[in-house]
């Protein structure tokens, strides 16, 4: 018999002992609550761009903090802001000049890409209606064209272009919106104490409850930054400006803001967060600095809990779940300070015919949506006519709406 296998085959095997550590980590997880801190970094920022302004950010202690604050450290020095740029892509344009930027804030972000839980109820009915005119066409044409082939067309789930127009509230800058979202990151903070003190009541581990206190503490300071309400209503308000908000071509939705001298100017605002006026000042970056030092030298003392880990991972778990929840959770505009008062929709199956409709309702904003809408296209004869035909009274229309001679909506 060679050598290595008499050797391999004169060693002792044990099968229990796999089973035995497997056993010891799940009665205790050594390291798992300090190696998830580092974990999830990009929830915790949606989180926070979603709650802060108002002073006291209720983000929970969760997994990802730690590498949130070393990223956050690297996002003021190197990029000099804290706000996370929009994750819903959408243009902004000027419905007077017709002029169109994209957007860099967080809040159009949010309002274009949550419209269809916030938008009014008649919206939804003027879609439906939309929906179910495009299907009677499809279905008619079908026939025409195969007999009884009709019947095998699906719904629509897209029917032309439906424009709502909504005139902007009073502008609050600074609000978390005092809603559910926000409401819901003190219950979570409650509830993580209250199981962070039953091994220290239970077993008298109060190292549990000081990693606790020490991980809210240091989220809740994140989270008070100044910086933050700075960039994200970085723009003036008392606007008169009405601009359209849209993902573009091919999207279902167009949205009409009417400037009233009450609301945000949102084409500062489509701009702001990539201001260097806002950018983060040397105390915002020797804050974060300091803030993720701390954290870290939370991270080194977390593992060294060797004890009723599994508290630590409950908590922690809690956390996550509510950051997940905050970060993805769809919002009325009022929750970012901005409040929308619904005017009325306008909307056809065809494109040309809403924009056209629009145009006669609210001069020049009908015209300006021509190029997003119909990019590089011609246009046909008739639909030249009509645009040359309304062009021609567009600025005596659009004085007598601003001097209040005409109502648009009725």
């Amino acid at each position: 018999m060679p050598p290595a296998l008499a050797d391999l085959m004169g060693r002792d095997f044990d099968p229990g002992t796999p089973f035995s550590e497997f056993w010891a980590q799940w009665k205790n997880p050594g390291d798992v609550f300090s190696m998830l801190l580092i974990l999830g970094g990009d929830v915790i920022a949606r989180a926070l761009a979603q709650l802060v302004g108002s002073g006291i950010t209720p983000v929970a202690l969760s997994f990802g903090w730690v590498a949130y604050a070393v990223s956050a450290v690297m996002s003021a020095v190197g990029e000099n802001r804290l706000m996370p740029l929009p994750d819903t892509p959408c243009k902004v344009i000027n419905a007077k000049s017709g002029y169109t930027r994209d957007n860099t804030s967080w809040i159009i972000g949010r309002i274009v890409r949550d419209y269809d839980e916030w938008k009014d109820e008649k919206v939804s009915k003027h879609l439906k209606t939309m929906l179910d005119a495009k299907d009677k066409f499809d279905r008619e044409k079908a026939d025409m064209k195969v007999p009884g082939s009709g019947n095998k067309l699906k719904f629509p789930k897209k029917a032309g272009l439906c424009v709502s127009v909504y005139k902007a509230g009073e502008a609050q800058v600074g609000t978390s919106g005092n809603d559910f979202v926000y409401w819901l990151g003190f219950g979570t903070t409650i509830l993580q104490l209250g199981i962070a003190v039953i091994p220290c009541g239970v077993f008298g581990d109060w190292g549990i409850f000081l990693i606790t206190v020490a991980g809210i503490l240091l989220s809740y300071i994140t989270g008070s930054l100044p910086q933050w309400k700075e960039e994200k209503w970085a723009c003036r308000d008392k606007s008169n400006k009405d601009v359209i908000l849209t993902r573009g071509n091919g999207s279902q939705h167009a949205i009409i803001i009417l400037g009233d001298g009450k609301g945000f100017d949102l084409e500062d605002l489509a701009a702001g967060q990539t201001n260097v006026d806002v950018s983060a000042p040397e105390k915002t970056r020797f804050a974060l600095t300091g803030l993720a030092a701390l954290w870290i030298l939370l991270l080194i003392t977390a593992a060294g809990i060797k004890q009723n880990t599994w508290f630590l991972l409950a908590i922690g778990g809690i956390g996550i779940l509510q950051n997940i929840f905050v970060a993805g959770k769809m919002r009325h505009p009022r929750a970012y300070g901005m409040p929308l008062i619904f005017v009325e929709v306008i909307g056809s199956p065809k494109v040309m015919d809403t924009l056209i409709e629009v145009e006669k309702k609210y001069p020049y904003a009908g015209a300006n949506m021509i190029d997003m809408f119909f990019p590089g296209g011609k246009l046909r004869y008739h639909e030249e006519t009509t645009w040359d035909d309304l062009a021609k009274d567009a600025t005596a229309r659009w004085k007598a709406w601003k001097d209040g001679q005409i109502n648009p909506s009725q």
